[in-house]
């Protein structure tokens, strides 16, 4: 049971280290880093206390309704107290802040925790009380995809985005027009394992079909939707290490493997925005940032975002949602 629960609270928050995995980088911002001596970000990791943890201990030995309603009050004493954090610093920085944005991003994020209440609550009960919570899910998982708690039983999500040798071999089999960039259809050298970019929705969402052709148990593939992103993201930890602002363009997808996601997955950060099916006005939604969005883009709570589906872009890739046959997800179970 304490394996469980540390578990638990590693899926809200964790931060990470920096892993080169391919040539270093450049940097490109001399201040990248000072997110780790503000003042005004939030260095301790937040835990769970003792009366949540004995409230999720409740539900897994008995999933009642009763439970589950005293362990969803708990969870809105919790994100309320971190509001309150938060608007105290609000008022804080508006004393004492020499830039004006600071204030400008803390006020930001004070409306969204606001507007997203329920939304949130909502998000971490299911979370809490998915069946497929358990030690060890952050793992890294053999086939390449991680689960996602609160999003299904079906859907899990690429460990990473898709690289360029990955697309390269979705290029060779189908014949499709290699991205921008390529000379002679071939991916750029030494970026193997940089996630793909100069791709459109369109070419995304083929690549998607393509997978779902050649898989035999009669999984589907297809782009996440912002929510499943999220959910598959969990909290940007605030000193978490990941490509913004410190590079002249890509790095390799596990360049900074340490700063995993709420689901275990890597890249969920700067590096590149990634194509989701939600849309935006006329747009699709891209969530993360990239390696040249400001650091506060890149928190998974930020929406808005959008692209044209038509284009491909230079910060822009993909990571693909896998959705198990239902005949799976009960063999599965039967075992």
């Amino acid at each position: 049971m304490k394996r469980f629960l540390a578990a638990a609270a590693a899926g809200i928050v964790l931060a990470g280290s920096i892993v080169i995995a391919e040539e270093p980088p450049r940097r490109v911002n001399p201040n990248a880093k000072l997110h780790r001596f503000s003042t005004t970000v939030e260095k301790e990791r937040p835990r769970l206390n003792d009366e949540t943890r004995r409230l999720i201990a409740a539900y897994r030995r008995d999933p009642s309704e009763e439970n589950r309603a005293a362990l969803k009050a708990q969870i809105e004493r919790n994100y309320d107290a971190v509001v309150a954090r938060k608007k105290a610093k609000l008022e804080e920085l508006e004393r004492t802040a020499r830039d004006r944005y600071k204030v400008e991003e803390m006020q930001t994020i004070v409306d969204e925790m606001l507007r997203d209440r329920d939304k949130r609550v909502e998000n971490s009960l299911r979370r809490f009380t998915d069946g497929r919570f358990r030690p060890g899910l952050r793992d890294r998982s053999r086939d390449g995809y991680q689960q996602v708690l609160g999003a299904g039983e079906r859907v899990s999500i690429g460990y990473a985005p898709v690289t360029n040798e990955e697309y390269a071999r979705f290029v060779a089999a189908t014949g499709r027009k290699a991205p921008a960039g390529w000379r002679g259809g071939k991916m750029p050298e030494g970026k193997a394992k940089h996630p793909v970019v100069n791709v459109s929705y369109e070419d995304a969402a083929a690549y998607c079909r393509y997978l779902t052709e050649k898989d035999d148990a009669g999984a589907v593939y297809r782009l996440p939707a912002e929510e499943e992103w999220e959910a598959a993201a969990g909290h940007m930890p605030k000193d978490a290490d990941f490509n913004c602002g410190e590079n002249e363009g890509t790095t390799p997808v596990d360049a900074y493997r340490k700063t995993l996601a709420a689901c275990g997955a890597v890249d969920m950060w700067g590096n590149v925005w990634e194509w989701t099916s939600t849309a935006v006005g006329t747009r699709r939604a891209v969530k993360g940032g990239a390696w040249d969005s400001r650091r506060t883009d890149c928190r998974t709570e930020a929406r808005g975002t959008g692209r044209d589906p038509e284009r491909g872009y230079a910060n822009v890739g993909f990571r693909v949602v896998r959705e198990a046959a239902e005949r799976t997800v009960r063999r599965r179970e039967d075992r």
